[in-house]
């Protein structure tokens, strides 16, 4: 059943999937509202992005605090004061506690610039073109305790070619975050998400057409 589902961001940086995400907002495809913006960086680009738009936009700052999880109860409590119901973390650059994700149980999602389960963590796309992947891609996933290891929603894949740089590269993983997150929150919002197990069943999943890809494509067989 579809509705609108109120999400809070968390952010670090430059925020480009955040304005993904508030562009499809606005041109009204994603049934979502973006309620509040948190960073742990008051420098990040992201807060800009979010008070050109009018979006509360709120700073913490994880040095403040001697405890993780004495940080992430201020998070919690802002994420409360809005009315958050889904956690949405781009380009959020610390690990959640478990008492964060028990506060908000398979409503956090993170997005990953990589094929998981390879590739988690830090410089996931770099990583996988040093080690000369032919296919990579990124994912989106619900949070759980450990290192981009939580049940996946959705991913995309995208081919690494010869001339590629691994900034050609990332900028075109980069290109599919921004469609793909949206879609993660829109399945939510349409409550078509189950998560059984380790895997995300997809309620009225339209299968597409059996298909492969290679890179380099075939030229024989």
């Amino acid at each position: 059943m579809k509705k609108r589902v109120n999400i809070g961001v968390l952010v670090s940086g430059s925020g480009s999937n955040l304005q993904a995400i508030i562009d499809n907002a606005e041109k009204g495809l994603l049934d979502a509202d973006i309620r509040v913006v948190i960073s742990n960086n008051p420098d990040a680009y992201a807060l800009e992005r979010a008070k050109k738009h009018n979006i509360p936009a709120v700073v913490i700052e994880h040095s403040d605090f001697s405890e993780r999880e004495v940080f992430d109860r201020k998070m919690i409590e802002v994420l409360r004061s809005h009315s958050v119901e889904l956690v949405v973390m781009a380009g959020f650059m610390r690990v959640l506690s478990s008492m964060f994700l028990k506060t908000f149980p398979m409503k956090v999602i993170n997005i990953h610039p990589a094929i998981l389960p390879s590739f988690p963590g830090l410089h996931g796309q770099e990583r996988a073109f040093e080690y000369g992947v032919k296919f990579s891609g990124c994912s989106v996933h619900f949070a759980d305790e450990g290192v981009d290891t939580g049940p996946i929603i959705i991913q995309a894949v995208v081919p690494v070619y010869d001339s590629d740089t691994d900034e050609t590269l990332s900028a075109r993983i980069l290109k599919e975050e921004h469609r793909i997150y949206s879609q993660a929150i829109q399945f939510y919002a349409e409550g078509k998400l189950e998560v059984v197990g380790r895997k995300v069943r997809i309620k009225n999943y339209k299968q597409i057409d059996e298909s492969c890809l290679h890179n380099p494509p075939l030229t024989k067989f």
